[in-house]
C-alpha cells in the first residue's frame, strides 16, 4: 500500500470521497514514512488479510536471474524470491522502509541488496536486470522519466512486472466495506473496463515497452498485472 493514487480521483467524484481521499493521502504518507513500524498491520485490515497473498502473486512470473524491485516496502517479495534463490535488488525512497525490509532479511540469515533513492535516478548500469518488478506503486510508476530509467536498466528483452492495482469481489458486508474503501482512497478505479486497460498501457507503449495485460482471479479478488517487455 502505497502513498494514495489519485488517478482514479475526479472532479465529479462527491466531494466528501475527495475530501475523505485527501486525509487519507496524507495518512498514506505518514504509514509509508514515520508510521512505517504500523504498515504491514494496516495493510492486513484494509484488504481483508489478502495484502501479502496479492503482492505473492507475481512470483511464478519472475524468473531473474538479475531481478531490481521497486518500492520494496517492508520487504516481503523480496525475502521470498531471496529464499527462492533470485539475485534481487530493492530500490525504495523511504528509508523507515528500508530499515524494515533490511531487519526483516537479515533475520533469515540473508545478506540484503538494498538502496535508498528515487525511481527517476536509478544508480544502475545500463541494460543490467532482467527484470524489474513493482507492486502497488503509486503514481511514480507513470511518469516518463520513471520509465524511461526502467528501460534503461533493463536487457533488451527484459521485463517490467507491475501489479497495479486489486479489486475485492466479495459479496459479504465486510467485502464491500473494503473495495469501497479502496475506491474512496485511490488504490482501485471502480470497474474493470477497457478504457481502465488503456489506461494503465498507454504510459508504458509510449515509452517503449510492448505491453499486455493478465487478469487473475483469487479468492473474493481480482488483480491485474501488467507486462512490459523491452523492445
Amino acid at each position: 500500500m502505497k502513498p494514495n493514487n489519485t488517478r482514479w480521483m475526479t472532479g465529479n467524484s462527491p466531494l466528501h470521497f475527495r475530501l475523505l481521499a485527501s486525509f487519507l493521502s496524507t495518512f498514506f504518507k505518514l504509514l509509508y514514512h514515520q508510521l512505517a513500524w504500523s504498515y504491514d498491520w494496516v495493510a492486513a485490515i484494509v484488504s481483508l488479510g489478502k495484502w501479502q497473498n496479492w503482492i505473492f502473486t507475481v512470483i511464478p512470473f519472475i524468473e531473474g536471474p538479475e531481478v531490481l524491485e521497486i518500492g520494496h516496502g517492508p520487504g516481503h517479495l523480496l525475502l521470498a524470491l531471496s529464499e527462492a534463490g533470485i539475485h534481487i535488488v530493492g530500490l525504495d525512497e523511504s528509508p523507515q522502509m528500508s530499515r524494515q525490509a533490511h531487519h526483516r532479511i537479515l533475520r533469515k540469515g540473508i545478506n540484503p541488496l538494498l538502496t535508498n533513492g528515487l525511481a527517476q535516478f536509478l544508480p544502475f548500469p545500463d541494460s543490467h536486470f532482467h527484470q524489474v518488478v513493482s507492486t502497488f506503486p503509486s503514481e511514480y510508476i507513470y511518469d516518463p522519466s520513471v520509465l524511461a530509467e526502467i528501460y534503461r536498466i533493463l536487457m533488451p528483452g527484459g521485463e517490467l512486472l507491475v501489479l497495479p492495482v486489486a479489486w475485492i469481489t466479495g459479496q459479504k458486508w465486510y467485502d464491500r466495506i473494503a473495495a469501497n474503501l479502496f475506491r474512496v482512497t485511490g488504490q482501485s478505479p471502480e470497474a474493470y473496463t477497457p478504457d481502465i486497460v488503456t489506461e494503465f498501457t498507454m504510459p508504458f507503449q509510449e515509452s517503449g515497452f510492448i505491453v499486455s495485460i493478465e487478469i487473475s482471479e483469487t479468492e473474493n479478488s481480482r488483480l491485474l498485472l501488467l507486462h512490459a517487455v523491452k523492445q
